[in-house]
Order: structure tokens, then C-alpha cells, then sequence
């Protein structure tokens, strides 16, 4: 194993490979995983080098230790501070978001326990949502008298609509998994303890899909389609590359001869 293979039980954000799938640990259980500085900063070091420089990381797993995934901002450290100081420390969180929304990768969240506040951003950014039927989620934001933040404006209204998501954001109130995917906010719903293996099952499929592909795919849901025009647009430039792509011939030839295809990015 690398070194980014290795989950010490030290490190605030744990990574380990399970085949092509890498599973990113939110690993600080004695706060419920609370979203902290360290924590925001290490897993975006994480993210970034999983996203952008790790070969055999073709998917990924977003999950939490201590049976819970995360519960929010880290209270301790909201302290007054100047505008600017605000401002600044909010920027990373965004980072964050941006990157695993817009990032060449999919991401799975396996959610058990607590997604509150920027729990709740986190996972919403994923690709796909497995979630425990006991899960709580909440946008619990205005009830410590904030607005929400980690690009929750964006990735709820995208998952639930707009009127559910306003619904959601000023009531702050909680639901379970179950009623997060009657709402559209999860994917799959499974027993108490199970998430995980779900979502490295469902990664395992992302993974064996062409890596090109759904990289321009992944940054086309992200940007390129707001309007009916955008969304053709992105078509016309986006299409006629991945059809030069050595994925697509590959994929073009074993339909051809029958085969299995063995994706290899360009």
C-alpha cells in the first residue's frame, strides 16, 4: 500500500484504497466528525491529490468514522472574528465543494448517524447518496443563527428541487434516511450499518466506467447545462472530443468483437 493507502487511526481525514475505489474517512468521532479548520483543509488536500494525481483511484467514497458522518461545524472554534477573517476561512469549505462537484471523479457518501449542517453540504455535493435508514440529516444552519454554506444552495435545491429545498433550509428541521430518499435527497437506502459496503458497490461501477468520459460528464452537470442553449453548446464542444478518445474506440472495438472493454484513459 502507498502511503496515502494507509489509514492511520491519528489522521482527521483517512484514506484507503479498496481496488480502484479510494475511501475518504472523516476521522474525528469524539467531535461526531465535526467539520473543524484541520479537517476542512486536510480533506482537501485529500480530494486534490485523489482527484488529480491518483492513477489507480478511478471512484470515491465519502464516509465517517465512529458510525456517524458528520455533524456539522466544529461550535468551539466559532469565535468572533473580523469580516475579512470570516470570509476567508468560509473560502476553503467552497473549495471543497467545488472540487467534489465538479472534480473528474464521482463520489459516493456512505452517511450514517449525524448529517447536520455542513454534514448535510457534504453530502449533497456527492455524485450519489447511500444512506442508513436511521440516518439524521438537517440544515441546521439558522438554528446557531447562520445561513447555509459548503455550496448547500446550489447542491440541495439540485437534489430535492427548489421549493423542498427552501423548505428544508429555513425550517432547519431533521428527517431520516428513509424520507431522504422519498425526497430525492438520497440514492439507496439500506439497513443500519450497511452503507458503506453499498457505496463501495455502487463505486466499483463508477470505476469501471471510461475515465474521460465521465470527467467532461461530471463537469458538464456542473456548469453546462443552466439554459437550453448551454446545454447544446456543451453537447456540440464536449462530444466530438470524447469521440476522438481512446475510451470510445475501445469501447466502439469490444462491442464489435464481443468483448469486455478495458477502459484506459488517454
Amino acid at each position: 500500500m502507498s502511503e496515502e493507502t494507509i489509514a492511520d487511526a491519528t489522521q482527521i481525514v483517512q484514506v484507503q484504497h479498496e481496488g480502484a475505489t479510494a475511501i475518504v474517512t472523516l476521522n474525528y468521532p469524539e467531535r461526531r466528525n465535526a467539520f473543524s479548520l484541520k479537517m476542512r483543509e486536510t480533506l482537501y488536500a485529500r480530494l486534490h491529490h485523489l482527484m488529480h494525481h491518483d492513477e489507480a483511484c478511478r471512484a470515491i467514497v465519502l464516509t465517517g468514522a465512529g458510525n456517524t458522518f458528520c455533524a456539522g461545524g466544529d461550535i468551539s472554534e466559532m469565535k468572533p472574528r473580523k469580516v475579512l477573517e470570516y470570509r476567508e476561512r468560509n473560502q476553503l469549505p467552497l473549495e471543497v465543494f467545488k472540487l467534489m462537484v465538479s472534480g473528474p471523479k464521482a463520489i459516493v457518501a456512505a452517511v450514517e448517524g449525524f448529517a447536520f449542517g455542513a454534514g448535510l453540504s457534504l453530502a449533497a455535493a456527492c455524485d450519489m447518496v447511500v444512506t442508513s435508514s436511521t440516518a439524521r440529516y438537517a440544515s441546521a444552519f439558522v438554528k446557531v443563527g447562520l445561513m447555509p454554506d459548503t455550496g448547500l444552495y446550489w447542491s440541495l435545491a439540485q437534489r430535492v428541487g427548489g421549493g423542498r429545498a427552501r423548505e428544508l433550509m429555513l425550517s432547519a428541521r431533521e428527517f431520516n434516511g428513509v424520507e431522504a430518499l422519498q425526497i430525492g435527497f438520497a440514492n439507496q437506502v439500506v439497513e443500519p450499518g450497511r452503507a458503506l459496503a453499498a457505496a463501495l458497490e455502487i463505486a466499483s461501477q463508477y470505476a469501471a466506467l471510461p475515465a474521460v468520459a465521465t470527467a467532461h460528464l461530471k463537469a458538464a452537470l456542473a456548469t453546462g447545462i443552466r439554459t437550453l442553449d448551454e446545454a447544446i453548446e456543451t453537447e456540440v464542444n464536449l462530444q466530438p472530443i470524447l469521440r476522438r478518445s481512446r475510451e470510445h474506440q475501445e469501447a466502439v472495438s469490444a462491442f464489435m468483437e464481443k468483448r469486455k472493454p478495458v477502459f484506459v484513459a488517454d
